[in-house]
């Protein structure tokens, strides 16, 4: 009984200490990043955060770094990509959402967005105050406060609090069901991932699928595209202002 206690204990230490020793090997390897970072080695800090995103999955800091050393360095298709990266891992994160703003100032191509009912632009604004996690904590928390209202409103004896859990369980279905079409949104982003950015200098986007097909217009790299469908090695992209047509899929990076 006693061995037994030892071992799990002992277990526990081991299991504890190595969690603590990958801690601190990943915050060891930030630090080294954001040294080289400051030093002007831009280069360098592009390969250490990239590596920490190959060994520890994605993070929204380290793609916000990894989008700073790529501008600093002056390489803007990268840096967009990695700034529009972490913007869907934390979309109100005001730092990322402003330097995305600044460095798309660079690019060639100005698209403007096909204007949109002032409510649906209100509906995107506030769910992208949050990522999918969020909402969906949000959620679970009012529908917990929402059962609550229902306990009071059953067994309470009191006509007033009757009232205020009746009304207040009405606000607080009202946010269960926003946080929950917003967690989906936002998830649904994470896991379709259908935007890209353009990577090479100048594509030609064509009318189909084909080489010989008519050119419609010309794109240039660090300019957003939707990605609509694939066919063979070209891709079918839409721009923000409803323009559509295909190009070669190796000229884009998904987001």
């Amino acid at each position: 009984m006693n061995t037994s206690i030892y071992m799990n204990k002992t277990w526990l230490i081991l299991l504890f200490v190595c969690f603590s020793l990958t801690s601190f090997a990943q915050t060891s390897s930030v630090k080294e990043a954001e040294v080289a970072f400051s030093k002007g080695q831009y280069n360098e800090a592009i390969r250490l955060f990239e590596a920490i995103l190959n060994e520890k999955g994605e993070s929204a800091e380290i793609y916000y770094n990894l989008g700073n050393a790529y501008y600093r360095d002056n390489k803007i298709a990268p840096a967009i990509l990695n700034y529009e990266r972490a913007l869907l891992l934390d979309p109100g994160d005001s730092d990322i959402r402003f330097n995305l703003q600044m460095v798309k100032l660079k690019t060639v191509d100005k698209i403007e967005p096909v204007g949109e009912f002032f409510l649906i632009s209100w509906f995107k604004s506030i769910q992208n105050m949050g990522a999918a996690d969020s909402w969906a904590k949000l959620g679970i928390c009012t529908f917990i406060l929402f059962i609550g209202c229902l306990i009071l409103y059953f067994f309470s004896r009191w006509i007033k609090m009757k009232k205020i859990s009746f009304y207040l369980g009405l606000i607080l279905l009202v946010i269960v069901i926003v946080s929950n079409i917003f967690a989906s949104n936002q998830n649904s982003k994470l896991v379709n991932r259908n935007n890209a950015i353009i990577f090479l200098p100048t594509v030609t986007i064509k009318s189909s699928p084909d080489a010989s097909g008519t050119d419609l217009f010309i794109l240039h790299e660090g300019t957003k595209v939707s990605v609509k469908s694939t066919l063979g090695e070209w891709s079918e992209i839409e721009l923000e202002n409803g323009n559509v047509g295909w190009l070669l899929s190796k000229s884009v990076v998904k987001i």
